[in-house]
């Protein structure tokens, strides 16, 4: 144990501060690593593949180890008879989990395209977890959680449009996560209802935020004129608006066809 290096100097050139606890640094050989300082310590994940490093049945995960399976099994048509047992499905859970304090970060990190892809891969684990789990128990564990996760894994998906300026692609996004979640299969599990309900109304409140950042189109520039000139009885005015805004609608509908 005298061996053992000393991290109170690490430490004290990274003081804890929970409003800046997340970081990505390249490690000595170049590769990214995300860290994160806790009150006591930090804790370091693997930017790529599995957050911890390892590779389970020689495979970057539990997943894909067993989605291998699965294909072998499709592959000899014996499909039907494929299952995953208990501790299979233990194991599954686990690393999910791991991927979870992952995504986490990454998204208080504004890392869009990590998170999306984090949280994509946590959505193909519980898709799989409920089709081939041999349990009812097992097919059901993570469900109450799939609101959230089609929330963080939109919501990603949204602030990378908006980063581009796509406000309507971004809208649509956001659209379809609250469509999605609001199709969910009901479940009689408080935390279902609870993430579904916090979930929508989060995603509302982004579609909200959506249309007051968006840059009015020249169309919706006219129009809102339309209704200031209306107010103020400026009909000469209105009248040329109206004739702008039936102009450009007209060229819409050719652009379309």
């Amino acid at each position: 144990m005298n061996d053992s290096p000393d991290l109170r100097r690490i430490l004290k050139n990274w003081p804890y501060d929970p409003e800046h606890d997340a970081r990505i640094v390249r490690g000595d050989d170049g590769r990214e690593v995300l860290q994160v300082r806790t009150p006591l310590g930090i804790e370091q994940f693997e930017i790529d593949g599995r957050p911890d490093g390892l590779r389970p049945h020689g495979m970057e995960s539990a997943l894909e180890y067993h989605l291998h399976c699965l294909n072998l099994a499709k592959f000899s048509g014996r499909e039907a008879n494929f299952e995953l047992s208990p501790e299979q499905c233990s194991e599954l859970f686990h690393e999910g989990t791991l991927y979870y304090f992952r995504y986490v970060r990454l998204f208080q990190l504004k890392d869009w395209a990590r998170t999306i892809r984090d949280t994509a891969r946590n959505l193909c684990s519980f898709d799989f977890l409920h089709r081939y789990a041999r349990r009812d128990e097992d097919q059901q564990f993570l469900e109450k959680w799939r609101p959230y996760i089609l929330r963080l894994n939109a919501s990603a998906a949204v602030m990378q449009e908006m980063d581009k300026g796509a406000y309507n692609e971004a809208l649509k996004l956001a659209h379809e996560a609250i469509r999605k979640i609001e199709s969910l299969e009901e479940q009689e599990d408080d935390t279902f209802k609870f993430e579904r309900e916090r979930s929508v109304m989060a995603l509302r409140e982004l579609e909200s935020q959506i249309r007051k950042n968006r840059p009015l189109s020249e169309l919706e520039q006219l129009e809102q004129q339309l209704r200031r000139a209306i107010q103020k009885q400026e009909f000469e005015r209105a009248a040329h608006l109206r004739d702008r805004i039936r102009e450009l609608r007209q060229q819409q509908t050719v652009s379309k066809a």
